[in-house]
């Protein structure tokens, strides 16, 4: 039973005077010319949201893991505590936007109309061919999905969400992408998707490739069913960089020792916040970011061999590997 003035939702609770409409609240708090913007007050809910969720769904399986008694620690790396990668999902990790993908498996299902895909693809296109993200669209995009999903059941979305990886997502993940996050579960770390796409679905992608869990936007839900609302805005710039600096503190992450991954400048924010940045498939205006910042640049989009600006991942993992040792002492301390 949730406190009063909270409602419990699947991820917890949160304050019941958020249903009210976010719109509404923001524009009551008192704001000063030099205090936080709504957009940023929107990001920090968002983030803190998604981190919120995150850990609550990496919780329960792992809660799960323990009740069937599996035990995975002889084959599993030693443990690096402190250290992550975060990884952005359409076109870092997955070729095209993974919430395309998923609309079409719900369109093939017939959950809505082929114009409405369509109308979601071409937004899509606009982003390949520009390279950036249009607020409006976004904004659009926002309202047709959560209109799709108020009154769904929670449990729907994930359950369709396992189904659509399998028939479109899996065949679309790029394999050095792939690669790189493995390197970082080989060295003992965790590894992160962070994304705008909803929680529900972020996590399937994480579950199959064996990742540690996801940071995703999050959809007001209240008894296992979807409000048609979202909880702060869509996990996206600052809000993707606010919901990892919020897991960083709850897992005792040093974000100096931890890596990000993205191709698009809009994630500079969460790219800025890390020791070590890498941009994957960057659009022009990351790979200028890049280029004057020293990050390094990795295009698995041509064939041709990824250009290396600034200290090589593998390099950066090595050096952390004294690092690995003393975290795990410090585990078995404890």
């Amino acid at each position: 039973m949730a406190r009063a003035g909270f409602v419990a939702g699947r991820f917890g609770e949160f304050p019941a005077r958020w249903q009210a409409g976010l719109q509404e609240q923001f524009a009551r708090i008192p704001r000063s010319p030099f205090g936080p913007s709504e957009e940023e007050l929107r990001a920090n809910v968002a983030g803190e949201a998604s981190a919120n969720a995150a850990l609550t769904i990496h919780d329960a399986e792992l809660a799960e893991l323990g009740e069937l008694g599996t035990d995975h620690s002889d084959n599993e790396a030693p443990r690096d505590l402190t250290a992550a990668a975060f990884f952005d999902v359409d076109n870092t990790l997955v070729q095209g936007a993974s919430i395309v993908h998923f609309a079409r498996g719900l369109a093939a299902r017939k959950y809505f109309k082929t114009s409405d895909l369509v109308d979601v693809a071409w937004k899509q296109v606009k982003f390949r061919v520009t390279g950036k993200e249009n607020t409006s669209d976004m904004n659009s995009g926002r309202e047709k999905a959560l209109s799709f999903i108020a009154g769904r059941e929670t449990a729907e979305l994930a359950a369709l969400g396992e189904e659509i990886y399998d028939e479109i997502i899996a065949d679309k993940i790029w394999p050095g992408t792939r690669a790189l996050a493995q390197m970082h579960l080989d060295a003992g770390q965790q590894v992160w998707l962070v994304t705008a796409t909803p929680v529900e679905l972020a996590n399937v992608i994480a579950k199959r490739l064996g990742l540690t869990g996801a940071l995703g936007t999050v959809a007001e839900s209240v008894d296992g069913k979807f409000t048609g609302r979202l909880v702060g805005d869509i996990l996206h710039g600052l809000g993707k960089a606010h919901a990892v600096r919020t897991l960083a503190i709850r897992e005792g992450l040093n974000l100096k020792r931890c890596t990000a991954y993205s191709d698009s400048h809009n994630d500079v924010p969460m790219l800025s916040l890390v020791g070590t940045a890498v941009a994957i498939n960057p659009d022009s205006d990351l790979r200028e970011v890049a280029k004057n910042r020293g990050w390094e640049i990795r295009d698995f989009r041509t064939g041709r061999k990824a250009a290396k600006i600034g200290v090589p991942t593998a390099l950066a993992l090595g050096a952390a590997g004294g690092a690995v040792a003393a975290a795990v002492a410090r585990h078995r301390e404890h």
